[in-house]
């Protein structure tokens, strides 16, 4: 039977990407996404407050290098990927750390201000990793890291 790993989300960018590079020039970038649900009053009247729930979200090859270039803090995003969770130990203490690899995103919203070097996000908006990639997947060196 298949199996799906799909994740859909609407936030704002908590904080400007930025772009670090790592063996054999593959590029990744990594950033908060905040999604909030709207806090309501029950009929009772008790008070229910706004839930905001922060993703980690991890762009790479292509993906990283554009979000760098145009994605900033305060901006919306739509974003599709998948949930991946990465394990580590430090100091004898396993820690789990559960990213949104994107697949595809858009910008939904302006940047809060203009970059010399950035041009307008209109409806800027990228094709899926897996099509941008495909060539490279053969002999990507994060399989080796067990990332990917």
């Amino acid at each position: 039977m298949a199996t799906i790993n799909k994740v859909i989300l609407i936030g704002n960018v908590g904080k400007d990407p930025q772009v670090r590079y790592l063996d054999r020039g593959v590029a990744v970038t990594s950033f908060p996404l905040a999604t909030t649900e709207r806090g309501y009053t029950t009929q009772s009247g008790v008070q229910v407050p706004d839930r905001t729930e922060w993703h980690n979200i991890v762009m790479w090859r292509n993906l990283a290098e554009w979000a760098d270039k145009y994605v900033r803090k305060g901006q919306q995003l739509y974003i599709e990927g998948k949930l991946q969770t990465r394990k580590s130990e430090k100091d004898g203490v396993m820690r789990y750390n559960t990213e949104i690899i994107v697949e595809t995103v858009k910008i939904l919203s302006r940047p809060p201000e203009k970059r010399d070097d950035a041009k307008p996000a209109d409806d800027t908006e990228i094709q899926t990793a897996a099509e941008e990639n495909a060539d490279s997947a053969a002999n990507d060196p994060l399989d080796i890291l067990g990332i990917m």
